[in-house]
């Protein structure tokens, strides 16, 4: 089949969203699949056009989301007759596609990582207009009558027909990673119980939380530290962070770290004491998934697929606060865990589920 992909980012910007669809768009190459990627170009340094590992990516001279939203549709629609089907993702990137599918009368899916409703209006670091702004455009987007949404849990599926999308045009297929990537040869723990935080700068990710349960456990004494690896962009939002962190005397306390690489950053997951994920949401969580794999401790907040997806050695979180994360790191610290078996989540059964769905509608 030839696939086109209109995503709103692709490699080398790293995020959950970009791990699943970088791949995807591989594995779906090395199955004898023709696969194109039309994406924004975050970077000057990136190419305009390359293939990668069989990928050819079109990268549009757009680094913001929202100018990709409005005026990526003429390039998209310049080539997307010559494919079989259209595969999408939630948020920018979804109405391009959508419309591009529309006047080239072709199938357009929409992978959905997760869907807010209500909860935009709790979001930290969001004016008051922003929030309904995004609702109302995210409201747009599930009323589009794609072909089919996949929901990336359980937890997204619910909230898709919670929000009005027809059941039967719903399917569920989990992301997955390839295990075989993830194997280290020992490491040690850091001699420091180290509280980690790793993850992309989001508003949903609970920032503000860490920071404040920080502040709590250096007041507290206890023999540990807190650690958040985290992008340099947005550069806004990284900014606001350091001022906070700044102006609560934490910048001795709390280590940053950036742009590591998969290995480095592999080998500051399984040195951790505890990787902290205190989400407002979450539709899948890799963080929480690459943790598992890595066989590291997790204090979660439990709130949307998290209660799916994690198990393993883990606690989760009473309340949405920083008292609340601040409590379950002392029970951590005295080796209260809830231990279960870790579940796995494989990359090559993504890959099945998405190309028996590829053939069933084209």
């Amino acid at each position: 089949m030839k696939i086109l992909f209109v995503l709103e980012n692709y490699y080398p910007h790293i995020g959950g969203v970009e791990t699943l669809f970088k791949n995807l768009c591989e594995s779906l190459v090395q199955n004898g699949n023709q696969v194109t990627v039309i994406t924004t170009r975050k970077n000057k340094s990136d190419l305009r056009s390359e293939s990668l590992n069989g990928v050819l990516i079109k990268r549009l001279p757009y680094n913001d989301r929202y100018l990709f939203t409005f005026f990526s549709i003429f390039p998209i629609l310049k080539i997307c007759g010559q494919y079989d089907l259209i595969h999408t993702t939630s948020y920018n990137a979804g109405l391009p596609a959508r419309m591009a599918g529309f006047f080239k009368s072709k199938k357009v899916l929409i992978t959905f990582h997760e869907v807010w409703g209500d909860l935009w209006y709790e979001l930290p670091f969001m004016s008051k207009p922003g929030q309904f702004l995004h609702k109302l455009f995210e409201k747009l987007l599930l009323n589009l009558n794609f072909e089919k949404y996949i929901a990336v849990s359980k937890s997204t599926a619910s909230n898709l027909e919670k929000y009005g999308v027809s059941k039967d045009r719903i399917q569920t297929i989990y992301n997955g990673i390839n295990y075989n990537e993830f194997q280290l040869t020992e490491v040690k723990k850091k001699e420091i119980k180290t509280f980690t935080y790793f993850g992309r700068l989001g508003m949903s990710k609970g920032l503000e939380i860490v920071i404040d349960a920080a502040l709590l456990l250096k007041q507290s004494q206890l023999q540990a530290k807190v650690q958040m690896i985290i992008p340099l962009e947005p550069a806004h939002f990284l900014k606001k962070l350091k001022s906070i962190i700044k102006e609560k005397g934490l910048a001795e306390f709390i280590e940053l770290k950036h742009n590591l690489t998969f290995e480095k950053l592999k080998i500051e997951i399984a040195s951790s004491f505890c990787i902290l994920l205190p989400s407002y949401s979450e539709g899948f969580c890799y963080a929480a998934i690459e943790t598992m794999a890595l066989k590291t401790p997790i204090i979660s907040s439990g709130r949307g697929a998290l209660k799916e997806v994690v198990g393993g050695q883990y606690l989760e979180m009473e309340k949405l606060t920083a008292p609340a994360l601040f409590e379950c790191m002392q029970m951590s610290l005295n080796e209260k865990w809830i231990e279960t078996n870790y579940p796995k989540y494989e990359l090559r059964e993504t890959v099945k589920n998405y190309l028996d769905l590829y053939t069933k509608i084209s």
